[in-house]
């Protein structure tokens, strides 16, 4: 885990292993799908108040890195 992702923990004995933030059993994908949905910032901080800026910002990286380095094989259409 980089200290970036400081925030971010992957424990198997939480949610299955998914990354989660730290202390807690809200999943990266959680709250992502949130913000896929409209939500906002202030809308999860006051929903969910456990929760940071600093841990949202530390999801969208966490996403944003595991989609960078994800590997795409074109077809050959």
């Amino acid at each position: 885990m980089t200290a970036e992702h400081s925030r971010i923990t992957l424990d198997p004995s939480v949610l299955a292993g998914k990354p989660v933030i730290r202390g807690t059993r809200i999943s990266v994908e959680f709250v992502i799908g949130l913000m896929a949905e409209g939500w906002n910032e202030a809308d999860i901080i006051k929903n969910y108040p456990g929760i940071t800026r600093d841990d949202l910002m530390a999801c969208l990286a966490y996403a944003r890195d595991a989609l960078s380095s994800e590997k795409v094989f074109p077809s050959a259409a």
